[in-house]
């Protein structure tokens, strides 16, 4: 049986750290702001705002919130970001997403000052990413490192296959494990015999947003894998699910993150640790 990953417990020692380290900020007469940004009232977006300012607080960051109604237009939101940027009192910003589809989410993330995007979805810092300078990374692509360090997994020379694509998660993903000398490969939904390619991986990270795709055919002996997908398969169920089916995958792994409580807790921890690495 698969040793679990405990993502809420190495999550809570970086949340532990990041405190320490403003405290010595503090100490020198600094405070860390972060400024998060929501428009609209989807309730999911709401529930990921409060968990932020509870992290702010928890690390002791000061959280600055700013709501603008569905109504609001392009050029307001774009005019309190202009108004962030400019503000040296604050270290980060962050807009939740989705936004409402009357805006162009992708104006949105390239007019915050890629100094203080804590999310790490400016396309500069992404660049940076790409060519190994230092800038912020996506939160969970970066706790997925962070993950595999803690839980003391050698990522050099290792085989990785990452599956799936997308800009926050699968693109970002494969650039930090060629970072830490993996030897990376990328599937998605083009991708021929997935089965055959999966086999070979040391380290399985999953991402393909499909609930329980992923068993133990999939899955080489003594493989690592981390699940990021998130799931709740049946609408009347307070149960949650990743994109690997836990049950058949944990008898032939080495290590395995759990959902809930692998890869979904460090995206918070890495949002604090980003934002704590502007301030300083």
């Amino acid at each position: 049986m698969a040793e679990l990953i405990d993502g809420k417990l190495i999550s809570s020692i970086i949340k532990d750290e990041c405190k320490a380290r403003i405290e010595k900020l503090k100490s020198e007469g600094k405070e860390v702001a972060l400024a998060v940004i929501q428009v609209g009232d989807d309730p999911a977006s709401s529930v990921y705002v409060g968990n932020k300012k509870k992290a702010c607080e928890y690390i002791g960051a000061v959280s600055l919130s700013y709501h603008l109604e569905e109504s609001a237009t392009q050029e307001e939101l774009l005019e309190l970001i202009d108004k962030l940027n400019l503000d040296d009192k604050v270290n980060g910003i962050l807009v939740q997403l989705p936004l409402p589809k009357s805006f162009d989410e992708d104006e949105v993330i390239r007019r915050i000052d890629p100094d203080k995007d804590v999310d790490g979805f400016h396309p500069i810092n992404v660049g940076r990413l790409s060519i190994g300078e230092k800038g912020f990374v996506s939160c969970t692509p970066a706790g997925i490192i962070e993950l595999l360090k803690r839980s003391n997994v050698s990522i050099e020379g290792k085989e990785c296959v990452v599956i799936g694509r997308s800009n926050i998660v699968g693109k970002p993903m494969a650039m930090l494990m060629l970072r830490e000398n993996a030897t990376v490969t990328v599937c998605h939904s083009r991708t021929k015999d997935l089965r055959e390619v999966t086999k070979r991986a040391d380290i399985l990270i999953v991402a393909i947003g499909k609930p329980k795709m992923i068993d133990a055919s999939y899955v080489k002996e003594g493989a690592v894998v981390i699940d990021v997908g998130i799931h709740r398969p049946d609408p009347d169920s307070k149960k949650l699910c990743g994109d690997v089916d836990f049950e058949s995958v944990e008898k032939i792994a080495s290590k395995i993150t759990p959902v809930p409580g692998g890869v979904g807790p460090m995206t918070i921890a890495m949002l604090m640790n980003n934002l704590v690495n502007s301030a300083e």
